[in-house]
């Protein structure tokens, strides 16, 4: 679908009906889209002084969350049906392998226990002792099949909580709306947490437009989550968000509020933006945030110690685009004195096309730091020498 179709789509009576299949047809042409390179421009990337970046791998399509066992087998996630498990030594992917093929969006992957979990949309699967079975992976146990099954915001980035729960997000099901059947945002626009076997699963926040990264902070083990904006207000408002979860229940305020300052003009009346939990930090307007993680490894200068790394996919629905970056953000551990910066950026082209779009981040057990890019089907990995 050309982009000029896509925004009239946007902008047609039906445009709420219209967004869900416009949104899927194009991240489905930017996925399929096959990169004009013969390699990678990976000079292109800037980071700070004695950061150095390389490619990993570039043969991992639509790659998007990361996971690493404790035996150093990375697994990730993609768009395209597929699970790929990457076995690292010294830096370097040694084999890969596709453990999992044929599912729903397979976004989310998560490691615990010996076993690795999978975000499909309507159901959570697990592979048990997969490290040990690469080559003949194990038959997928079905965790739960009772999820929402819409795929407008129904990918899902998954992670275990300190507390031994996997943390499950639903986005909402819409540009933005209030579903009739879920007036408390207790099944859409929320961050829900279950027990490892799928069982009680519960709402700890509400509110969340679509959070697709989140981590807990090294030190307070609160839980810290990105948010994407809502669309069609323009190009600068509202603010995608880097949030803190202090106490299970919180209320961030989707659809009511966005951005911390933006009462939306349809379900704002009413609802002001001050009761609602403030964001730590707002991260910019429809920089698509993804994955995030603190940084805690030994390779990087002392500064960047429990620093946020974010992986911004960037924007396809503004008129100048933004983000396809990585940013880094520093916070004290109670969410206030946030600073962000520019960490990695080259990925997005002088004249506004792409070669790259990352994805998320993960900190390696080295110090050094992956990167997923979907766009390129590739993971670079940073490194830091004086």
């Amino acid at each position: 679908m050309p982009v000029s179709a896509l925004f009239s789509a946007l902008r047609a009576p039906a445009r709420r009906q219209g967004l869900v299949a416009a949104w899927l047809a194009f991240t489905a042409v930017l996925l399929a889209a096959p990169l004009a390179w013969a390699a990678l421009p990976i000079d292109r990337i800037k980071l700070p002084p004695g950061f150095h970046i390389e490619v990993l791998t570039a043969d991992v399509p639509a790659a998007r969350e990361m996971a690493l066992s404790s035996n150093g087998i990375l697994y990730v996630g993609s768009f395209q049906g597929d699970v790929y498990a990457l076995e690292l030594k010294n830096g370097k992917v040694g084999k890969r392998h596709v453990v999992a093929s044929g599912l729903t969006m397979p976004v989310g992957v998560a490691w615990h226990n010996g076993a690795l979990y999978i975000s499909a949309v309507s159901s959570i699967v697990r592979l048990d002792d997969i490290d040990h079975h690469l080559d003949n992976p194990p038959k997928a146990v079905v965790v739960t099949d009772a999820l929402p099954a819409e795929r407008h915001h129904g990918w899902k980035f998954i992670a275990f909580g300190p507390d031994g729960k996997l943390y499950v997000p639903q986005g909402a099901p819409c540009n933005v709306c209030l579903p009739v059947s879920d007036p408390q945002r207790m099944h859409f626009a929320m961050i829900g947490r279950m027990d490892a076997d799928g069982s009680h699963y519960e709402t700890i926040a509400r509110g969340v437009r679509n959070s697709v990264g989140f981590a807990w902070h090294p030190q307070t083990h609160e839980l810290w989550f990105t948010d994407n904006g809502r669309d069609l207000l323009g190009d600068d408002v509202p603010d995608d968000k880097l949030n803190r979860l202090s106490h299970t229940g919180e209320d961030f305020g989707f659809p009511y509020c966005h951005g911390g300052n933006v009462a939306d003009p349809e379900f704002g009346a009413g609802h002001p933006c001050s009761g609602f939990t403030p964001p730590v930090a707002r991260l910019g307007a429809h920089v698509a945030s993804l994955g995030m993680r603190f940084y805690s490894g030994p390779m990087f200068p002392a500064d960047y110690a429990n620093s946020i790394f974010i992986a911004e996919h960037g924007s396809w629905n503004r008129s100048k685009k933004i983000g396809y970056r990585v940013v880094r953000v520093s916070a004290n551990p109670d969410g206030t004195n946030a600073r962000q910066e520019v960490f990695a950026q080259g990925w997005l082209n002088a004249d506004e096309t792409q070669w790259g779009r990352p994805a998320d981040v993960l900190p390696l057990t080295d110090g050094s730091l992956l990167i997923s890019d979907d766009y390129a089907g590739a993971i670079y990995r940073v490194t830091y020498s004086k």
